[in-house]
This record gives C-alpha cells, sequence and structure tokens, in this order.
C-alpha cells in the first residue's frame, strides 16, 4: 500500500473528482476495493446496466483507478477479466496552491 499526494491543476482536479463522484463510476470503485469482479458480476450486484459498466470500467483502466486482478477462461474458452480498484481511500483539500489529492492505494 503507498500513499501518494499530488496537485492538479484546477482543472484536472475537478475532473477526477467529477468522474469520482458519478454514480457508476462510485459504485464501480466502491464494489471492487474489497474483491476483484468481473464486469457482469459488479453489474448484477450494484443494479446498473451493463452496457454503461463496461464504458465506466475502461475508463477507469485506462486512467489507472482500476486495475486487472486476473483472467480466467470460462467453459467457451473467452477470457474473464476481474477487476480491483487501486484506491482504498481518497481525500482531497482545497487551498491556495489549488486541489491536493491523496489517494491511498493498493
Amino acid at each position: 500500500m503507498d500513499i501518494r499526494s499530488s496537485y492538479y491543476d484546477n482543472y484536472n482536479a475537478l475532473l477526477l473528482l467529477k468522474e469520482l463522484s458519478d454514480r457508476i463510476t462510485y459504485r464501480i470503485i466502491i464494489s471492487t476495493i474489497e474483491s476483484a469482479k468481473t464486469t457482469y458480476q459488479i453489474s448484477e450486484e450494484n443494479k446498473l446496466p451493463l452496457s454503461s459498466t463496461y464504458k465506466k470500467i475502461q475508463k477507469l483502466y485506462d486512467t489507472g483507478l482500476i486495475s486487472i486482478e486476473k483472467i480466467n477462461i470460462d467453459s467457451k474458452g473467452k477470457k474473464v477479466l476481474f477487476y480491483r480498484s487501486r484506491i482504498k481511500s481518497l481525500e482531497f483539500n482545497l487551498n491556495q496552491k489549488g486541489l491536493l489529492l491523496q489517494f491511498n492505494r493498493k
């Protein structure tokens, strides 16, 4: 586990906070903090549309907020990806320098 503190310019910090406050993003992050799950499991557990869940997971993966913990092969030979949040907690502080985002990562 490591803690990373970063000052972002106001625009990028606000974009990141906005993304994390999105209902679907929030549920994906919370759902995968303790254990890795498939897109289908996340969608079913949180009663989220599967297509929206896929899109958000890809965006979160691209930004490094979630990672692929393991890959299984199902009975049909298809890859099944298990995603896990890389964020354990997030704190932010607003001051004269801008927004300080502190991630407690796994």
